[in-house]
């Protein structure tokens, strides 16, 4: 896909990862809409990549509330026109320090759910139907080791990021005729503020940097015609 002029709407465009493939996939020349709770740090965000002589667009909204939704997909399509690639970067971990899992409240599940899982659902299928009508667009689900392994105290994030990378198998069975293609991507730790929140302990130096594996990913936007789609991606590493 050539990115020029593409619609590109990313979820968690505030910080961290979601900051950094805005800025990425509008270097490549995407329109890009960045989403999030803050919108003091999201307009911030855009400003800096307008200011670098890019278009980008900032749309406050939680994607955990299902009546942000439509609200949300709207604003972006009247901004930038058809979105063709969507970016499914916000998440949450649940309360901090992380619990075990009887130590979980179900109000807390739930929440995580709620942002993690359930709000891709709603707006992928708010998106996804205009793209197979026009036989193209691309959709990125940022996953997490933690989906494929069983780390203790991680349950809420680890069960909302298994159930995502099996709703992008799901997508893509469903749609393959279509054109639209479904990607999961396993970015790996970064340093970021939800890996410092989840691990305070960790060395922050031995991290990714976000910009570099944002660099993967809006790579791998680019050439999704060329990956099966439903593929779940590991693109971690300095």
């Amino acid at each position: 896909m050539d990115l020029k002029g593409r619609g590109a709407l990313i979820t968690g465009g505030s910080k961290g990862l979601g900051a950094a493939l805005a800025e990425e996939l509008a270097r490549a020349g995407a329109r890009v809409v960045i989403v999030a709770r803050g919108p003091d740090e999201l307009r911030r965000v855009a400003a800096r990549i307008r200011a670098a002589g890019f278009e980008a667009h900032a749309v406050p909204g939680d994607v955990g509330d299902k009546r942000a939704a439509h609200a949300i997909a709207g604003a972006a399509a009247a901004l930038v026109g058809p979105i063709d690639v969507l970016v499914h970067g916000a998440s949450t971990l649940g309360p901090t320090p992380l619990r075990l899992l009887l130590d979980t409240d179900c109000e807390d599940l739930e929440a995580v759910l709620q942002t993690n899982l359930v709000g891709p659902f709603r707006l992928t299928k708010i998106v996804a139907g205009a793209m197979a009508l026009r036989g193209s667009g691309v959709v990125v689900h940022v996953s997490s080791d933690a989906a494929v392994a069983a780390y203790p105290r991680w349950g809420a994030y680890s069960v909302s990021k298994a159930a995502l990378d099996h709703l992008n198998r799901l997508w893509a069975a469903e749609l393959l005729p279509t054109g639209v293609r479904f990607l999961s991507v396993d970015p790996g730790e970064m340093d970021t503020e939800m890996h410092a929140a989840a691990m305070p302990e960790a060395d922050r130096g031995a991290l990714a940097r976000p910009e570099q594996v944002a660099r993967r990913i809006a790579r791998l936007v680019a050439d999704a015609g060329r990956i099966e789609s439903g593929t779940r991606l590991v693109v971690a590493g300095p």
